[in-house]
This record gives C-alpha cells, sequence and structure tokens, in this order.
C-alpha cells in the first residue's frame, strides 16, 4: 500500500478545512440569528411535540445540533428550561442534524462544489468589507459554506482509490466479516471518531466518503451512523461536567435517549436496513447492497428515518425517561453558603445573554426576598414570619415590643455588599462583551437599578433604625405612637409585596394594582409631614430635636416603602420605561 505519512497529513489537513468550513459557517449563523433562536428557546418549549418542533428549526438554521445542545445544557443549567423540555428539544436537535447529512450527500457527491466553492470564497470575502454587521456575517458564512466543500473535495482525493490499493480491501476484510460482531465493531468505530472529532458531521462525512469510495458496505456504514448518535452526546456531557445537577441531568437524558434508539434499532437491525432499501428503491436508486454509489443516499436517508423514528417512539417516553435521569443524578442540596456568596451567578451563566439575564434576576430576587425583606423587617423591630401570616398590621405593630438591637451597617457588609457587587460587576462585563439586543441591554440596567434602589432602602432602614430603637420605648407616648403609625404602614407594604411576589401571575393583578397605589401614596407623602406631627409641634407634645426626627423619617419611610414596589416591579414586571423615575 503506496500511502505514506505525508498521505496521512493531508488526511487530517482536509478534516481539518472541512472542520473549519463546518465552525465558520455555523458561528456566523449564529451571529446572524443567534438571539432569535435563543429566544425561541427559551419561550417555544411550552410541551413536548412543540419542543421536538424547536430543537429540529434550531438544529437546521444553525447546522449544529452540538450547539443546540450546548445552549440547552446552558438554559438548563440557569433554569430557562425544566428538564422535560430540555428532553423534547434535543429530541429535534437529533433529526435537525440529519439536514447536515443530506447537504453533503446531495452537494458534496450528486453535484460538483469543486468549480465554484473558490468564487463563493471570493464572494463572501467582498461581503465581509461591508459596514452592517449582517453583511459581513452573510460573508462569513458564504466563506464556511464554500471552505466545508473544499474540504470534502480534499477528504475524498486523500482517501485512499481502493482501486489502486486493494491491500486495504484485504486488510478491512478481517473486520467486515465476523456478522453481527462486525456491526457492533464499526458502530463502536464511529462513537470513537465522533469523540475524538467533537463532529458527528465530520464523522458522518468521512462515513459517506468511506462508502462512495467501496472500504466498507451499507450494513457496516449505518452501524458507523448509530456510533455517531452515541458518540454526539459526550459534547453535552462534557459541557455539563462543571454546571449545575439541572444541565448534568439534560445531558443524561440526551445520552440515555440516543443509546435506546441504538438499542432498538441493533434490536431490528437487518429487518431496518431492508425498509431503508425499499425506500431507496421507490427513489429510483439502485439498491445500497449492490451499487456502491447509492450507499450515501441511503444512509442519508437512514439517518433521517432513525432519528425521526426515535423521536417518535420515545417522544411518549420523555416523562419515564426523566425519572431515570433523576435517579441517576439526583438533586444536589447546596450547602448553605455565606449570603454574600452568588446562588446563581457563575462563568457559565455568561455564555448567552439570555442565561446572565436570568441568573441576574434570580440572584436579585433572592437578595430582595432573604437580606432586604430582613434587614427592613428588622430595623423596623418587626418578626418576618409575621408579616407573612395573616394578623392584622395593627396587631404585629403592637406584638413586636421588643428592640431586636439590630446593626444595618454590619447586615450591610456582612448580607449584601458582596453580593451587590457581584450582581453589578456581572451586569456591566455581559453588557460590555456580549452581543446583547437594544430590549436585553434595557433588561440587565433595570436589574442594576433594582439593585442600587435595594441599597438605598438600606441606607434609608439605617436612619430609620436609630430612631424606631431610641423612640419607639421612651416615655413619650407622641413619638411612640408615630413611629408605631411608621411601622405599620411599612407593614402594609411588605405584606402587599409578599403576597404579589407569591401568586401566580393570575392572582398577581389585584396585588400588583394594590402596589401601585400604594406607591402613589408614597410619592405625594414625600416631603410632606403628617397632620398628627404639625399638631405635635403646636401644642409642644414633641421637642425640636424630636420634631426634626419625625419629619425627616417620615421622607424616610416614604423613599423606603417607593422603593421597595420600584424594585418589586423591576424584578417581577417586565417595564417598558426604565427612565420614569428619572434614573439612568
Amino acid at each position: 500500500m503506496n500511502y505514506g505519512f505525508y498521505d496521512i497529513l493531508q488526511l487530517f489537513g482536509s478534516l481539518g478545512l472541512f472542520l473549519f468550513g463546518m465552525k465558520v459557517m455555523s458561528d456566523a449563523l449564529m451571529r446572524l440569528a443567534g438571539d432569535k433562536m435563543r429566544k425561541i428557546l427559551a419561550t417555544m418549549t411550552s410541551n413536548r411535540f412543540l419542543g421536538i418542533s424547536t430543537g429540529f428549526f434550531i438544529t437546521s438554521i444553525i447546522q449544529s445540533s452540538s450547539a443546540t445542545t450546548l445552549m440547552v445544557v446552558s438554559f438548563s443549567n440557569a433554569s430557562l428550561l425544566t428538564l422535560t423540555e430540555s428532553i423534547s428539544v434535543i429530541m429535534g436537535a437529533n433529526i435537525g442534524t440529519t439536514i447536515t447529512a443530506w447537504l453533503i450527500t446531495l452537494l458534496g457527491f450528486k453535484v460538483s462544489m469543486s468549480s465554484i466553492a473558490l468564487p463563493l470564497v471570493g464572494l463572501g470575502f467582498a461581503f465581509t468589507f461591508s459596514k452592517k454587521e449582517n453583511m459581513k456575517n452573510w460573508g462569513e458564512f458564504i466563506i464556511g459554506f464554500a471552505i466545508l466543500f473544499i474540504g470534502l473535495q480534499f477528504l475524498k482525493d486523500a482517501v485512499p482509490d481502493i482501486k489502486q490499493n486493494p491491500d486495504i480491501l484485504e486488510f478491512l476484510t478481517r473486520y467486515t466479516d465476523l456478522g453481527f460482531w462486525s456491526v457492533l465493531l464499526f458502530l463502536f468505530i464511529g462513537t470513537l471518531l465522533t469523540i475524538i472529532i467533537q463532529s458527528s458531521s465530520a464523522t458522518m462525512a468521512i462515513t459517506l466518503i468511506m462508502t462512495a469510495q467501496g472500504w466498507i458496505p451499507f450494513p457496516l456504514a449505518a452501524a458507523m451512523v448509530l456510533g455517531e448518535n452515541i458518540g454526539t452526546t459526550i459534547t453535552a456531557n462534557l459541557a455539563a461536567v462543571v454546571s449545575n445537577y439541572h444541565a448534568k441531568r439534560t445531558a443524561r437524558a440526551h445520552l440515555i435517549f440516543n443509546v435506546l434508539g441504538v438499542i432498538w434499532v441493533l434490536v431490528l437491525f437487518y429487518p431496518f436496513l431492508k425498509f431503508i432499501e425499499w425506500l431507496v428503491a421507490q427513489t429510483g436508486s439502485e439498491s445500497p447492497y449492490l451499487s456502491a454509489a447509492a450507499i450515501p443516499v441511503a444512509l442519508s436517508l437512514f439517518h433521517t428515518t432513525f432519528n425521526v423514528s426515535n423521536t417518535f417512539l420515545l417522544v411518549w417516553f420523555i416523562k419515564p425517561i426523566a425519572r431515570i435521569v433523576e435517579r441517576l443524578v439526583p438533586a444536589q442540596i447546596k450547602s448553605e453558603k455565606e449570603i454574600d456568596e452568588p446562588k446563581f451567578l457563575s462563568k457559565t451563566v455568561m455564555k448567552y445573554p439570555e442565561t446572565l439575564i436570568v441568573s441576574l434576576v434570580n440572584e436579585s430576587k433572592y437578595l430582595y426576598e432573604n437580606a432586604i425583606f430582613e434587614i427592613v423587617t428588622h430595623g423596623l423591630n418587626i418578626h418576618r414570619e409575621d408579616i407573612k401570616s395573616d394578623l392584622r398590621a395593627k396587631k404585629i405593630v403592637k406584638k413586636s415590643k421588643e428592640d431586636f438591637k439590630t446593626d444595618v451597617r454590619d447586615m450591610y457588609y456582612r448580607k449584601v455588599k458582596s453580593i451587590y457587587g457581584e450582581i453589578i460587576r456581572y451586569a456591566t462585563t455581559g453588557q460590555s462583551t456580549l452581543q446583547i439586543t437594544k430590549s436585553q441591554n434595557d433588561r440587565i440596567s433595570q436589574i442594576k437599578i433594582a439593585n442600587r434602589l435595594m441599597v438605598e432602602i438600606i441606607r434609608d432602614v439605617r436612619e430609620l433604625n436609630r430612631n424606631v430603637s431610641q423612640y419607639l420605648f421612651s416615655e413619650n407616648e407622641h413619638m411612640a405612637n408615630e413611629y408605631n403609625k411608621f411601622r405599620k404602614k411599612l407593614v402594609k407594604v411588605l405584606r402587599t409585596i409578599y403576597l404579589f411576589r407569591t401568586q401566580d401571575e393570575t392572582g398577581r393583578e389585584q396585588y400588583y394594582a394594590k402596589l401601585l397605589k400604594l406607591k402613589k401614596e408614597a410619592k405625594e407623602a414625600r416631603n410632606q409631614s403628617s397632620k398628627s406631627i404639625d399638631k405635635l409641634i403646636r401644642k409642644n407634645l414633641i421637642t425640636v430635636e424630636m420634631a426634626s426626627s419625625l419629619v425627616n423619617d417620615n421622607d424616610n419611610v416614604n423613599d423606603v416603602i417607593k422603593h421597595l414596589i420600584e424594585v418589586a416591579e423591576f424584578l417581577y414586571v417586565e417595564k417598558d420605561s426604565l427612565i420614569e423615575n428619572g434614573k439612568d
């Protein structure tokens, strides 16, 4: 066999060129349609069939099942997709990846692309000089598309011709005449090749070339295709290693789904191939058992039929598959982190704008519902459980008679400052490094504003807390009454916010209307002292210092109310207008 080291290097170089073309093409398509694809993925998976359609559509557009599954794993990691939704999308992605095989078969084997590939590179290169970003991306897509087929042509030329090297056939015969063991062997080879190359499309291209050159018969090529379906799951499983258990479950589900598909096809392997032969005959082609030239089409048909059949067979077993995965990957009970450590923010969420935004929202909500809620209630000497109870506000105020001795400053440094800094850092980094739309940029800005308002709430509560502790238990009953009024007012707001954020979408409307009313009242009451305070001042029932404290704290209370409601709006209601209160 006259096939030396230089020829092997040419083979690897051709494969590299093919993979490079596919990467350039896929990356350009992701830039062209990535944000739209991710938006579809995040919103169009409400039932299993819609999820399958979404997975198929996205993979068909971006020409990469690996990119789709990596998106699904990232979205699962950020809790944007449930496990059952993720499984259905992956099922669709498996069907979508068959488009690539048809593209290679029809254009790479049926049509000579070599004559137009270089002109396409020139056309695409001209597009890259455009000032419009979309035109540049279209240019890169055309270049990637052309390079892919140039690489495929080189790959076909680099593979040794079996007529000139008959000893190859003699070498392969040792492994192709082992009956069903040969099928299992080539299944393993297909799996291994895909794991090494990290591209089922590239392995499919190699398989198609091997069959076109007459290296291996149709059944063994089909076995390699089955192996590729297992090997392609490794990408998602590797990505999930550093992710949470949601992402790990999604990756394992992908593996289980593909392995189950391979098992049932292996059981029906030869009848299934006869069915494919019959389908090929219906198209007017020769039998893949008799003609090597007919194998590429038959193989693409096998790939498509297998994935479509497997999906529509196992779609009814999504929930059982989910239960198996949940047993294999149990939920991880997170060890209690210090409050100033992020619970939802990590490097993995920075991959896509959607995962970053949902993680920023979750982190901000956690901060708001825990640390801020605790600081506000304890700063006013109120128990958090009383806010969540059915007790009337007046009773809550009356029963909370002890001084909590809350150090608001200390609580801010221990429970808020660090996490607030991380939220702002992630948000700002995302805005400057990720390719985000205007609406996504606006949403991140909303989250930043919400967090700044939380810090302002703490500042106002700190001022309130000092005077609440001083006057609530003073001998001057008038001062105690006024501060109890402040507390009662805040109890009503905190309870309405609690009820608003814990209701489902339909139940929120009435509480949101109450919050808007309370916010309006707080805005109007800002810088307006109450009649009771004026009366106390006129009758000299309080000192000048006490009067000053009451007037200032009246403003502080209304500021806290206004800011608490605004944060709730920013985090739980998608607001169209960001700058309504003059903030940037």
